[in-house]
């Protein structure tokens, strides 16, 4: 009888060890990005992460030991810090913006959904592909696109190089669009409000206004910064529904297709996010244990990115061809005038 229960633990001892080797240079390539993030005002420790797998895998070769660790960072822990995101969400703070922004977030999210998708389809690219780009552009960056890879099983490449682009154009537009709004002749506030519905990563939108204290040229300030990260959190709030309304589109897709996997109609993860949400709200966590999940949550997006950056292969991404990058383009310019057009109107 011991006999067979050590059979039968041996394979399963075997599959919890498998992901600790590629989780244990996750771990350690994450401490790295967070402590060099410290050091390089305004840029993002998931930058600094995804362009340090970049540079491994494209540099030399990692042990195929590696392979399951980065699997579990790339989707699991991935998941769970998107969950975690909910934490930041206070939605008494996103209803004090007032419905004219509300209706702003609204507008930056469907219409950037909408025409980066119709952009795409003119462009050739598959239905996957031109999805998880709008998503990633006007909802909230790389957490995003996982989001929607959980629903939609997309392609490994189609990831990896969504995220990528939502690093490339988002790292552009820190201190892009400060300088746009300076030009333009907007105030603090509009400037913030620009910044949270238009710039992709939370991340994105904090370290553009991060540097304010350097007196680096493009930074918001600290009063924008205010604004900017509320109206951000408001585009993040709109997560959860696009999420579930891509799972049912999806699940009808695949209807006919019975050797498709069926992805969930509400994946767990999501469930998380809004359940991180209601907890936020009760008001019974104490700051210190929201700074901890915030740590938490920002080195698990971290891990997660050296994970993906470690997909990003030059000669793939060349394959890829001019396409997904010309939508990504389009779709930074898309967005940002759709937020620019309402913070106008709003004066």
């Amino acid at each position: 009888m011991a006999t067979s229960l050590q059979a039968l633990s041996a394979p399963a001892a075997a599959r919890l060890r498998a992901p600790l080797p590629g989780l244990a240079v996750c771990a350690a390539a994450a401490a790295v990005a967070l402590v060099a993030a410290r050091f390089v005002g305004g840029i993002s420790p998931l930058l600094i992460a995804i362009v340090l797998g970049a540079l491994l895998a494209n540099t030399t070769s990692l042990p195929a030991a590696t392979g399951p660790g980065l699997a579990v960072a790339s989707r699991r822990l991935l998941r769970i810090g998107v969950a975690l995101l909910g934490l930041q969400l206070l939605v008494t703070d996103v209803l004090a913006l007032g419905w004219g922004v509300l209706g702003l977030v609204v507008a930056v999210v469907a219409g950037g959904i909408a025409g980066t998708m119709a952009l795409g389809r003119l462009l050739g690219l598959d239905w996957t592909q031109r999805l998880l780009v709008a998503c990633g552009f006007s909802i909230c960056g790389a957490a995003a696109v996982a989001a929607v890879d959980g629903v939609v099983d997309a392609r490994k490449q189609h990831v990896v190089t969504s995220v990528a682009l939502v690093v490339v154009f988002g790292t552009a537009m820190i201190p892009g669009l400060p300088l746009a709004a300076s030009a333009l002749g907007l105030d603090t506030t509009q400037a913030g409000m620009w910044a949270g519905a238009a710039i992709h990563e939370v991340a994105q939108v904090v370290a553009a206004g991060e540097a304010v204290d350097t007196g680096s040229a493009g930074a918001l300030g600290a009063s924008a910064l205010t604004v900017a990260v509320t109206v951000k959190l408001a585009r993040v709030a709109m997560l959860a529904p696009v999420v579930a309304w891509i799972g049912a589109v999806s699940r009808r897709r695949n209807r006919e297709q019975t050797e498709v996997r069926r992805p969930p109609l509400v994946p767990l993860f999501l469930l998380g996010f809004l359940g991180c949400v209601a907890l936020r709200a009760t008001g019974l966590l104490p700051d210190p244990v929201l700074d901890v999940a915030r740590l938490t949550q920002t080195a698990l997006l971290t891990a997660a990115m050296f994970a993906l950056g470690t997909g990003v292969r030059l000669d793939v991404l060349r394959g890829v061809g001019w396409r997904p990058f010309a939508l990504a383009a389009a779709s930074t310019v898309w967005v940002s005038a759709i937020a620019l057009t309402g913070i106008l109107l709003l004066g």
